[in-house]
């Protein structure tokens, strides 16, 4: 009986060993495809993740390689994967993909598992064939997937993760949420006694109303003086504006002071009367980035009190500029662009924005119609009807602009143009030149750096790049790419890297908090200043939080 017993159990033994033996000891692994993920938890700074299509839900092909399966995204993008070191393999093809024509856009990937950096590809541009990825995940607990710009700007940069799946032997991976750092406010507090900030020079042409706000901090009230003031300047000793005109051309050195109850501070001001203004990076807030086509005359007047209320205008704050769809149907005493049911009152509004110590404003192009679908500046005809010509028409209504813009009392243009051709880049210059009022001429969008000498001679600021996005990959690419523009930027001429992409921003109306961490805010605030670059916020200034603010007070 004994030896039955015995032999029964060795047979059992043996049975469960060769079983074991035989599926390998292990649970087979299995596929599971990226896109069966929550692809709604990644990040990218245009459009919406796709499943299994293109960005713009196109089947998947790079450079004529068709996928059924894959993630397709677009540059700058983020997705972070939970995989609790259940998955084995990470493979995938990336490139590309075909839907943007003629072998545009630029992108790089990269993945990383548990901080560090597993895999890379080189800079892979439009029509380039595929790239392999094949990366062990053996342990990884937490891999991120990221999709840089080439360093050419974000356009035409969709992505694909082509065929991406892993192999999985234990948790199966899930959508996850990349840790966040915690924001440090590092700028100390403005001290109670009173210091003046702000630009140390300031530039007017003769003859020009003269406007400039002294920026300082201080326990409120503060008072305000100037000595050395040329006999037709002014300064209000409750708000520090100085205001009036010089006729004369030449140097003058004023010296300010504040004062309040705990002491007083002095500083000079030089103020140069010639052709050249702008003499420091203009400084101020754009709607687009914050509401695009939902701007109106109310939110513009919000921001400028936001930017009083928050304290900005003390640190040197200045511009309040109104994006594109302001625009109707060309009337008034110069036949120029009207503004629509949105912007009933220009010079109201300018002179609202004036009164707060700040200056307003506007924008235009040179096409028939603007990026918004609204009037452009070669609409000309005064019932709003026009030939749309592929977005160009006949040019000749710039000085009827810049006449009504400097009569509504603007300080600022923005100029959409591209290619940014010399000829009518100058009939603007020259327009504003004989405006009667001095108005930064600011031009966008990405001037071609082969007449980059002609934007010195012609505006104030040029746009060096396309538009940027709230991530590393788009803010580092933009700013660490700048080089070859330093010899043309300087007094009264700057070269221009886009806005501020801090606070609430989203190119409107739905915001969101920047995707740019902490450090990385840091690193693209101290990286502008490096650059001489304008300052143009494009967040909420009515939902600004301790550590943004800190961010635009670091004098």
């Amino acid at each position: 009986m004994r030896n039955t017993a015995c032999w029964s159990l060795t047979v059992a033994l043996s049975l469960a060993l060769v079983a074991a033996l035989t599926s390998g000891g292990c649970a087979q692994a299995e596929t599971v495809w990226l896109s069966s993920l929550d692809l709604s938890r990644a990040t990218q700074d245009w459009g919406e993740p796709q499943r299994d299509l293109s960005v713009e839900k196109h089947p998947l092909s790079i450079a004529g390689r068709k996928f059924e399966k894959g993630f397709g995204t677009h540059a700058v993008s983020e997705f972070a994967i939970d995989l609790s070191g259940g998955s084995d393999r990470f493979t995938a093809w990336v490139g590309v993909d075909d839907e943007p024509s003629g072998g545009v856009g630029s992108v790089q990937f990269f993945v990383f598992g548990d901080g560090k950096k597993l895999w890379e590809s080189p800079i892979v541009h439009g029509g380039e064939a595929a790239r392999q990825v094949d990366v062990d995940v053996k342990g990884i607990k937490l891999l991120v997937l990221q999709v840089g710009a080439g360093g050419e700007g974000i356009s035409y940069d969709h992505a694909d993760w082509a065929d991406a799946k892993f192999e999985v032997s234990g948790a199966k991976p899930a959508a996850a949420t990349a840790p966040k750092e915690e924001p440090v406010v590092l700028t100390p507090k403005a001290s109670p006694k009173p210091r003046i900030n702000g630009a140390k020079v300031f530039g007017v042409r003769p003859n020009r109303p003269f406007f400039f706000k002294v920026a300082a901090t201080g326990t409120k009230p503060l008072q305000y003086a100037a000595e050395g003031l040329p006999r037709r300047l002014t300064i209000d000793p409750q708000t520090g504006l100085i205001t009036g005109h010089i006729g004369r051309v030449g140097t003058y050195i004023v010296r300010l002071r504040v004062s309040n109850k705990l002491g007083s501070a002095s500083r000079d001001l030089r103020i140069e009367v010639g052709e050249k203004i702008s003499l420091t990076p203009p400084m101020g807030w754009n709607s687009w980035n914050c509401w695009a086509g939902a701007v109106d005359a109310d939110k513009v007047r919000r921001a400028a009190k936001a930017m009083v209320a928050s304290g900005l205008i003390d640190h040197g704050w200045t511009y309040v500029n109104i994006d594109d769809t302001w625009q109707d149907k060309r009337g008034g005493p110069f036949t120029a662009i009207q503004g629509n049911g949105k912007f009933p009152d220009m010079k109201g509004l300018c002179d609202e924005i004036h009164a707060m110590g700040l200056k307003p404003g506007i924008y235009s192009t040179p096409w028939m119609t603007s990026y918004g679908g609204c009037v452009g500046g070669s609409s000309n005809s005064p019932s709003g009807e026009w030939r749309h010509e592929g977005g160009h028409g006949k040019y000749g209504f710039e000085p009827n602009d810049a006449r009504q813009w400097a009569e509504w009392g603007f300080d600022y243009l923005k100029y959409d143009w591209n290619p940014n051709d010399v000829p009518h880049v100058q009939a603007m210059a020259e327009a504003l030149r004989h405006s009667g009022r001095d108005i930064v001429y600011s031009l966008s969008n990405s001037a071609p750096f082969e007449n980059a000498s002609d934007w010195v001679q012609l505006a104030n600021c040029w746009r060096t790049t396309g538009d940027i996005g709230d991530s590393w990959g788009s803010m580092s690419g933009i700013g660490f790419s700048q080089d070859r523009w330093v010899p043309f930027g300087g007094p009264g001429h700057w070269n221009d890297p886009d806005m501020l992409v801090v606070g609430y921003v989203g190119w409107g109306p739905n915001l969101h908090p920047t995707r740019l961490t902490p450090n990385e805010q840091y690193t693209h605030i101290s990286l502008w200043c490096l650059l001489s670059a304008p300052l143009l916020m494009g967040c909420d200034l009515e939902r600004l939080d301790p550590f943004t603010l800190g961010l635009l007070t670091n004098d």
